[in-house]
């Protein structure tokens, strides 16, 4: 069905690097979770009124705060797609990571409010009448939700969308909660178990569960994830490509939100090189990257000593003492060399483990120390990088 309303109602469809197709898909599951989640609370409210289920009940008005979610999800997605003003410009991507944590809130309010009601019914026990019909609603409910998860899913990944695959996820453990609250109500009628109390327990325990994904899912991003492995070897790629770049490093990815990502790095070029044939290059890196990635990107020309044996035996002495110090993750850049009377500056910047626990002024002081051990006549002046990828 997804497909097919795509096919009508979003232009373009396959360009999902096109933040207004990515927003219809968005808006498009919203719209249909909507209706969908509407639906079975409307069928699953009768059938709890019919049986005096609270399991029931309780799994009814998940759908409702499904449906509710699915609400906040379209308008996350509609906000995020405005355009960048004076207050805002970076644009409004991160609405739909809010969005999200909304969701995620709804969904945690919803899990602790039926998890109460169903350990009250535990002490207090209630019968539950047994309908065919509330049976068949609920083995049609897991159906739709099994259907909810998978496209949720599909179109997550498609759009690369975190609040979509989050939907997804509690799509599936709807389907779950309602698998128990179906079983439940077997049986009690089969088998004359009264277990409808244990398994609205159980509905909230899912719903709770589910709300503690999504929240993870949503603030991490707002907190400021780690690039996409594969988006860096892309950057690396390309810019490596290019003959007069010799090396990079310092490279931050920021993300405002799909389609609203920005990098910065640093390219190692020769000291010695052309200087506008080099600017001339970075330039063309730079368009490269927003064509093929879709993110603007500032590179800084660092120039090295690309000819210079001594300079590059002192860096390699360097580089293997942090190593053995710091571990293998440990690199050096920037590295200068300044010839006093007295004494030889090494000026360089060293790249730190991201799990090291060592504050940067121990770091500074350890590979001063460490520089000198290798050579009394050196003075190290160093500033420590951490790794932002």
């Amino acid at each position: 069905m997804i497909r097919l309303l795509a096919k009508l109602f979003i232009r373009n469809r396959d360009d999902t690097g096109d933040p207004a197709v990515r927003r219809a898909y968005g808006v498009l599951c919203g719209a249909v979770g909507i209706a969908l989640n509407a639906l079975l609370f409307g069928a699953k409210a009768f059938a709890g009124a019919v049986t005096g289920s609270i399991a029931m009940t309780a799994d009814a008005f998940n759908n409702l705060s499904d449906a509710l979610s699915s609400v906040i999800t379209l308008a996350g997605f509609r906000l995020s797609g405005k355009r960048n003003d004076t207050e805002h410009p970076f644009g409004h991507g991160r609405a739909e990571y809010i969005a999200g944590l909304i969701v995620a809130m709804l969904i945690l309010m919803m899990g602790f409010d039926l998890a109460r009601s169903s350990i009250e019914q535990i002490f207090e026990p209630e019968a539950v009448a047994f309908s065919a019909l509330s049976c068949g609603i609920l083995a049609a409910a897991i159906l739709v939700k099994l259907y909810m998860a998978a496209y949720n899913a599909a179109v997550g990944r498609r759009i690369q969308s975190v609040a979509m695959r989050a939907t997804a996820m509690d799509s599936l453990s709807d389907a779950a909660a309602t698998l128990a609250v179906l079983a439940s109500s077997l049986a009690g009628h089969f088998l004359g178990w009264n277990i409808d109390a244990y398994a609205g327990a159980l509905v909230s325990v899912l719903i709770l569960r589910a709300g503690y994904c999504a929240a993870r899912d949503t603030i991490s991003p707002l907190l400021g994830n780690p690039p996409d492995p594969a988006f860096v070897k892309r950057i690396e790629a390309i810019v490596g490509a290019c003959p007069e770049i010799r090396g990079m490093h310092d490279l931050i990815v920021h993300d405002y939100g799909a389609g609203r990502r920005m990098i910065s790095l640093h390219a190692e070029v020769p000291a010695d090189g052309d200087l506008l044939a080099m600017h001339d290059a970075i330039d063309a890196v730079e368009r490269q990257l927003a064509e093929e990635l879709g993110c603007q990107a500032v590179i800084h020309m660092d120039p090295i000593a690309t000819d210079d044996a001594q300079v590059e035996a002192a860096r390699q002495r360097v580089l293997a003492a942090l190593r053995a110090a710091l571990g293998d993750d440990a690199s050096v850049h920037d590295f200068r060399m300044v010839a006093g009377p007295k004494h030889t500056k090494l000026i360089f910047d060293v790249l730190v483990p991201q799990a090291l626990e060592r504050s940067d002024a121990d770091v500074r002081a350890m590979a001063r120390k460490l520089v000198q051990a290798l050579d009394p006549a050196w003075d190290a002046v160093v500033n420590v990088d951490r790794p932002y990828v």
